[in-house]
C-alpha cells in the first residue's frame, strides 16, 4: 500500500536500469513535452513487430518521461 493518490501511483514507473533514465531525458531534452508521445509511438511499434521485451521498455520511459515533465513533485519531498 502506498501513501500516494491512486492516479500518482499508476503512473510511477519501475526503472530496470540508468539506460531507461537516460532514454528519458534524452527525449524530454530533443523533444520538450513530445517525448513521452514519441515514446509511446516506439513502444506500438516494437508491439506491432511482436517485440514484446522493447514493448515494455519503450511504455516505462513513457511513463517516466511524463513524470520528469510534469512540474508537480509526486511522493515524498526531501
Amino acid at each position: 500500500m502506498t501513501d500516494l493518490p491512486a492516479p500518482a501511483a499508476d503512473l510511477l514507473p519501475y526503472i530496470a536500469n540508468r539506460a531507461e533514465l537516460a532514454l528519458a531525458t534524452d527525449l524530454i531534452e530533443q523533444l520538450g513535452l513530445e517525448a513521452a508521445r514519441e515514446a509511446r509511438v516506439r513502444a506500438n511499434r516494437s508491439r506491432d513487430l511482436g517485440n514484446h521485451l522493447h514493448f515494455c521498455r519503450w511504455r516505462q520511459v513513457e511513463r517516466l518521461a511524463r513524470l520528469l515533465s510534469d512540474p508537480v513533485p509526486v511522493g515524498t519531498v526531501h
